[in-house]
């Protein structure tokens, strides 16, 4: 850990190259733009469409190992955390009913999509050192970004920030053997922006049978070649190993919390990983009234996991392109804006699956066994979108949209040959979404409605019989959202609230039931109803020159319940929603002093979540504290430093981080329905930032 601490400080001094014009201390590490810069921008697809934007200065709050923390800060936004390499991104209760992994969204990064063709999106393959900032669009009123349920996620890289050409490193070291370095280039010139950073990670973990080690490369590198031309590459590669404690019974979790259950521990259970992505964009304007942006992308998974139960062998080649045109024409003295283009996404997904000689490996952990299943499966999504933009005054502003999708998949059992039924092919209707944004702007404030229409597709596990049969008759999941918000800033803007209302009634609910160890199945089951409060206020308080302070409060109001759902002879209808807590709270306050220091501290409740659709059983709620502080200068124009410690989990809290619903008992042991969330634990890092 030394050794790689002294090459990064050796490798900074050893840089002997001349100077460029003199810039400001953003553009050699953004350390300003950590504790003062939020330049927040949406997608310029998104129009008049409500989002929430989080950057560098909520990044501060937390930890730079996990991006799960920034994300928590987001009302209606929740993510379930079993481990890094284990994360369940919810939106307004969508996504909640999944036991593992993340779908019924779209993830997008720097306008790619890197949603796979089942829709599962994978965020712990981005290092959040390596993001400028997080979109997110809650619901499915993004027509140019999909039309999920759960909305869309709209991740952009850092860039350098004005004309420069600079080095930074960012190294952490902590509690359980963490330790962490970011090394990023990153250059402008006005014609070539070009930005590289490395990431490496490790960790022993909390819990038993938890190491984790991760390499990730991104390269980010953008060329105009003519006034009206743009080209642009992006390579994405992670590496990564992860040992996986997995769940506990609530006896467990209450006994010893950083046990790993006793057959992954037995067994040393683990994933390995290697996940590419590569895409090539090019923006032309042909005038000041229409652009074109088109890129193609690749993206390649390899993952190998050891389970108890199984074997898994996989891996993934996915391929697609996605254009846009944007522009605007004039009609009747308005100025209308206009966006349409689509997007299409293949990919092919193959796996095997192989017994676990664990038992009979000495002691020795996971062993390959014979093969006893043998998959491929082709999978095509088609969007193909649409957008009006129609400013009828100054104030007053309408944004008519259209999504079409069509998807379709096609499986093959290739271990089962001549089995009826054990192949087949699945052709989905193309379904028709629209969506409608109305924006009233008064002064600085701003009052928004939306009306959509919304849809998810049934993951392969959910489309497949007990038996392993396509099951032909399983519906796509559809819902209608209903949405009314406003954006208020007071007190010369240092006082700023953003609230929405909003109401998503969802049709053909999809269901999963654990049948096994690693078998699921799933149904449309009913209707339900996701109807919640959302509020984000946030004030700025001057105290002299030298001394700010911004305190903050997220709250998160949900009340999603079964409308109709009868399971069997069960009747849930009118039970509040598995797996979504009722109250959400993120608060904090943010400190800086001196122009140099500054100190946060946030406080994250979580209510009680119900664990199971009889809502006999519930998790218990928690409160969790945590603290960063940091101290930052410039030491010299070519030369900059900064130090940071933090606390997380300040008093030593026992919570559940994650937890699974419906969980059932195998072979006379408890449901295991916990990930228990770290104890207190520590770290710091030093920040060194070199401009050429």
């Amino acid at each position: 850990m030394k050794g790689i601490f002294l090459r990064c400080i050796l490798f900074f001094f050893s840089i002997g190259l001349a100077s460029q014009d003199t810039i400001t201390i953003d553009s050699i590490t953004q350390l300003d733009e950590v504790i003062l810069l939020d330049a927040l921008k949406k997608q310029n697809a998104t129009g008049i469409v409500s989002s929430s934007v989080i950057a560098a200065k909520v990044f501060q709050n937390a930890s730079p190992v996990s991006i799960v923390p920034a994300m928590n800060q987001i009302p209606g936004v929740y993510v379930f955390s079993g481990a890094l390499n284990t994360n369940r991104i919810t939106i307004r209760g969508v996504g909640a009913r999944t036991l593992f992994g993340t779908n019924k969204l779209r993830l997008y990064y720097n306008d790619i999509p890197v949603t796979d063709g089942s829709g599962i999106s994978t965020i712990e393959a981005f290092d959040l050192e390596n993001l400028r900032q997080i979109e997110v669009v809650k619901g499915p009123k993004a027509t140019a970004f999909g039309t999920n349920l759960g909305g869309a996620i709209i991740l952009t890289p850092k860039e350098a920030l004005g004309v420069s050409t600079n080095f930074a490193n960012n190294f952490t070291i902590g509690s359980f053997g963490l330790l962490k370095n970011n090394l990023s280039f990153n250059h402008y010139d006005g014609k070539v922006r070009l930005g590289v950073q490395y990431g490496h990670t490790e960790t022993d973990g909390y819990r038993q049978n938890s190491n984790f080690k991760r390499d990730g490369l991104l390269l980010n590198f953008t060329y105009d070649y003519s006034t009206n031309n743009r080209i642009s590459l992006l390579l994405n590669h992670i590496d990564y190993t992860a040992q996986i404690p997995s769940s506990l019974g609530a006896t467990a979790f209450a006994e010893d919390p950083s046990q790993a259950t006793f057959t992954w521990r037995v067994s040393q259970g683990f994933e390995d990983n290697r996940y590419t992505l590569v895409g090539l964009n090019h923006r032309h304007t042909f005038n000041e009234k229409l652009q074109n942006s088109t890129s193609i992308f690749y993206t390649y998974l390899d993952h190998y996991e050891a389970r108890p139960f199984g074997i898994l062998d996989e891996f993934t080649n996915g391929y697609g392109a996605r254009t846009r045109f944007l522009g605007n024409f004039d009609f009747s003295e308005v100025k209308v804006q206009y966006t349409f283009g689509g997007e299409l996404y293949r990919d092919v997904y193959v796996w095997d699956e192989f017994r676990n000689l664990y038992q009979d490996n000495n002691g020795n952990g996971s062993l390959q066994g014979a093969k006893f299943a043998d998959n491929k499966e082709f999978r095509n999504q088609l969007n193909a979108f649409g957008t009006f933009l129609i400013p009828f005054s100054d104030a007053f502003s309408a944004q008519f949209g259209v999504n079409l999708n069509k998807t379709r998949y096609d499986y093959r059992d290739l271990f089962n040959t001549g089995v009826e039924n054990r192949s087949a092919e699945r052709n989905f209707k193309a379904i028709v979404l629209p969506s409608l944004n109305l924006s009233y702007l008064v002064q600085n404030h701003e009052v928004y409605a939306n009306l959509s229409r919304g849809f998810s597709n049934p993951t392969l596990e959910q489309s497949l019989t007990p038996d392993g049969v396509v099951n032909p008759d399983i519906a796509q999941e559809t819902g209608m959202n209903y949405e009314l918000g406003t954006k208020l800033k007071l007190d010369r803007e240092r006082f700023a609230i953003d609230l929405a209302l909003y109401q998503m009634n969802i049709q053909n609910l999809l269901v999963e039931e654990r049948i096994g160890d690693d078998q699921f199945v799933g149904r449309n089951a009913g209707k339900t109803r996701h109807r919640g409060l959302e509020v984000a206020a946030r004030y700025q308080i001057a105290i002299g020159s030298r001394i700010s302070l911004a305190p903050f409060i997220n709250y998160t109001l949900t009340d999603h319940s079964f409308v109709d759902f009868v399971d069997g002879d069960d009747d849930f209808s009118g039970n509040p929603l598995t797996g979504v807590p009722k109250h959400r709270v993120l608060s904090g306050i943010q400190m800086h002093l001196f122009s140099d220091f500054y100190l946060n501290t946030t406080h994250q409740h979580v209510g009680a979540i119900p664990l199971t659709d009889a809502n006999s059983l519930s998790s218990d709620s928690f409160n969790v504290f945590n603290m960063r502080m940091g101290y930052y200068k410039k030491l010299s124009e070519k030369f900059a430093l900064g130090v940071d410690f933090g606390i997380n989990n300040l008093f030593d809290v026992v919570y559940a981080q994650s937890v699974l619903i419906n969980t059932r008992g195998f072979g006379g042991n408890e449901p295991r329905y916990f990930y228990p969330g770290d104890a207190r634990n520590f770290y710091g890092g030093i920040r060194l930032g070199y401009q050429l």
